[in-house]
């Protein structure tokens, strides 16, 4: 767990580089204690006007997504999960302003994500977690949002 923290903090600080001179009162500070329970159940570490910070887990599939303004990256904690990017949204509806939802990926490339794994999805790829066994798989998330 320690070497997975180890490392969620370098890729955290190789994603989003650092603001210039940010305000004490807008620096976010989440103790260690909070941090493994956000690990053990899953919920959100940070949300800003620019990003969010979370620990999410699956049990089953989802739904194809597509951020026209948002950039998700992900390190896979724990598990594993067929994960589809990229080709054809069939079925594609607006759900909320930037954010399109589809039942399914024509085309696409497939990653069979696992423990350790890292995948960055820029704003605009379509992506999808098509198969998820029912052990689940638990991944820290950060998204960046585009003004």
């Amino acid at each position: 767990m320690k070497r997975s923290l180890a490392v969620v903090a370098l890729l955290a600080t190789w994603i989003a580089p650092a603001p210039a001179q940010q305000p004490a009162d807008q620096v976010t500070y989440v103790d260690a204690t909070k941090v493994a329970e956000a690990f053990a159940k899953g919920g959100a570490l940070d949300t800003g006007s620019d990003h969010v910070a979370s620990v999410l887990r699956r049990v089953k599939p989802g739904q194809v997504e597509v951020h026209t303004r948002e950039t998700d990256t992900f390190y896979i904690v724990d598990g594993t999960a067929t994960f589809v990017t990229g080709g054809t949204v069939v079925g594609q509806k607006e759900v909320r302003a930037n954010q399109l939802t589809g039942t399914d990926i024509q085309g696409g490339q497939t990653h069979q994500l696992k423990k350790g794994d890292f995948i960055s999805i820029p704003a605009g790829i379509p992506h999808w977690f098509k198969d998820v066994p029912s052990s689940g798989i638990t991944y820290y998330m950060v998204k960046v949002v585009k003004p």
